[in-house]
């Protein structure tokens, strides 16, 4: 493996979507990832579909969050299958884990034992509500949480709570556990100890809140889900040109100035002079901009607003996005050789990094591929 992190070892008991993802960063930077999976069914997303593709039926979601992995087989019941782990686990760098709480305990393989058997271990653990507190123990998916932690309530028309379309929760949980093992390791440089870091979906989401959260925390004000409006800025939203719908963002004073003209409104009309005018009377502005945007098509509004540097865009479906050739050109599109399905493109990595030759990516492993190996590799470690 290439990148920043070559040559670290990284142990991923995680499933699902949360953990995966965090490991898939960890190997997407050069670590090396070993999947540990339950024999005969593994983790449970290469059951979830449809879709499945191929003779073999190989679940897409399980694609989405497993690429540059190996993968091995282990019955964490059994004495070898714990053996082996305590092997695995005394030769990595980092153990990832997201089963509910106690349960990597009963297995015997405690935040303490880990580190009796490894000093230097960075252990990651992600939860659905956190460790600890009255609900700590409680299981909870991405959808439960995008409810719970406050996603749903500002998300979609007024009248009706929606989830977003992605697995947030999860994804952020996976992000900041990526990013919290990453510091762990830096600080292990100069300390030479591991430590444990948590994170949950809970605290992933609540960390996320950003301006809607300290609308109420300092503001007092309950956010309330507004559409596809902003809640401070206006116009900044999806307005409907004669063809269709097209998204426009007038961020700014300079931004207001440029783009009134070309919708023809006096950028002065004390109605709509300032940010805090435009988000009072939001809806007589985008009425008043739709009268304008009536007389066009979505391509022509684009290319009149991008004319004058006002950021506006369309609403691309996925399948869009992936042929795409700005996404393409950001290497956002990768290509990998599956041993079940051939050559396939997978979503491609979000970092680059100046100088570094792009990597060669590997394909999401098949249920137990590399247990052989990996076992030929502790053997070599320990003859």
């Amino acid at each position: 493996m290439s990148g920043p992190l070559a040559g670290v070892v990284v142990v991923d008991l995680s499933r699902v979507l949360a953990g995966p993802h965090a490991t898939m960063m960890l190997a997407d930077l050069g670590a090396r990832v070993i999947k540990v999976e339950q024999p005969g069914t593994g983790d449970e997303t290469r059951n979830w579909g449809p879709p499945f593709v191929g003779e073999d039926q190989v679940s897409t979601y399980f694609l989405a969050c497993n690429r540059n992995k190996e993968s091995i087989t282990l019955d964490l019941k059994s004495s070898s299958g714990v053996d082996t782990l305590t092997r695995l686990v005394r030769h990595a760098d980092v153990v990832v884990e997201n089963f509910r709480t106690g349960v990597l305990d009963r297995l015997g393989f405690s935040m303490e034992r880990l580190h009796e058997l490894n000093p230097g271990l960075v252990i990651l653990s992600i939860t659905g509500f956190g460790h600890d507190g009255p609900e700590g123990g409680r299981p909870g998916y991405d959808a439960i949480m995008q409810g719970e932690a406050g996603i749903m309530s500002v998300t979609g028309p007024p009248e009706h709570p929606s989830k977003v379309g992605l697995s947030i929760a999860d994804i952020l949980a996976g992000m900041n556990g990526a990013y919290g093992v990453v510091s762990a390791l830096y600080e292990r440089t100069r300390t030479g100890r591991g430590t444990v870091v948590r994170t949950s979906l809970l605290a992933s989401v609540v960390g996320a809140h950003s301006y809607q959260g300290t609308r109420w925390t300092v503001g007092h004000d309950v956010p309330v889900s507004i559409g596809n409006d902003h809640p401070s800025i206006a116009p900044y939203g999806t307005f409907r040109c004669a063809d269709g719908v097209i998204q426009i963002g007038v961020a700014n004073q300079g931004l207001w100035r440029r783009f009134a003209p070309i919708v023809e409104l006096d950028p002065d009309d004390p109605r709509y002079a300032t940010i805090p005018d435009r988000s009072a009377r939001r809806e007589e502005l985008t009425g008043d901009i739709e009268k304008a945007l009536a007389g066009d098509t979505r391509e022509g509004w684009l290319a009149r607003l991008a004319d004058e540097g006002i950021p506006a865009g369309s609403i691309r479906s996925i399948d869009e996005v992936y042929e795409w050739d700005q996404t393409r050109s950001q290497g956002l599109v990768i290509e990998v050789d599956h041993p079940q399905l051939g050559p396939i493109e997978l979503p491609g990595p979000a970092l680059r990094f100046d100088g570094a030759a792009p990597r060669e990516h590997t394909a999401p492993p098949t249920l137990g591929q590399h247990t052989d190996a990996v076992l030929a590799w502790l053997d070599g470690l320990e003859a």
